[in-house]
């Protein structure tokens, strides 16, 4: 099982209790309404996969979790602080209207002047901007995503026009 073919949901943030419950953080946004009674815990750069004994989620970005044969605090301290991740074909498929600027990660990034500069590999959120990663001439190269350089999305086609700043590409390749 590859990574690339699931989406993460969140971690497990601690224990709670003596029988194997987890608490965990959820930042994948609508969880609740997705049906799934397995899940898969990254360790050790792998996907392992567990049943689903029961899940409450108690409070926005949080829940509850049993998993089958994680039944003693011992087992559950184990799978604490990793990644929880579901299979891609549960993802479900969003409107339009609901497309961010984080949903820009595999699309062709394409400037006015330099012309394409390659796949988005990476959306960087901070407090004050969202800066899309890119390989342009074997160098990783940041730039921000905002509606000043952004001046178009192509949704189907999997393409953002953009016009950077004038020497903003040079930075990364000097």
């Amino acid at each position: 099982m590859k990574i690339e073919d699931h989406f993460r949901i969140g971690s497990v943030l601690k224990t709670k209790g003596l029988k194997g419950e987890m608490q965990l953080y959820i930042d994948f946004d609508g969880l609740e309404a997705i049906k799934f009674n397995a899940l898969f815990i990254e360790i050790g750069g792998k996907l392992a996969p567990y049943f689903v004994q029961s899940i409450k989620y108690n409070q926005k970005n949080s829940a509850y979790l049993y998993l089958e044969d994680v039944d003693t605090v011992e087992k559950a301290s184990l799978l604490v602080k990793k990644d929880i991740y579901l299979p891609n074909k549960l993802k479900p498929k969003k409107k339009k209207e609901e497309f961010t600027l984080k949903d820009l990660k595999g699309f062709i990034a394409i400037d006015e002047t330099e012309g394409e500069l390659g796949e988005i590999t990476d959306i960087l959120e901070y407090p004050q901007q969202i800066l899309a990663a890119v390989n342009y001439e074997g160098k990783e190269v940041l730039f921000p995503l905002n509606g000043t350089f952004i001046k178009g999305i192509d949704v189907e086609g999997g393409e953002v026009y953009l016009d950077l700043p004038e020497g903003l590409l040079d930075i990364y390749l000097d």
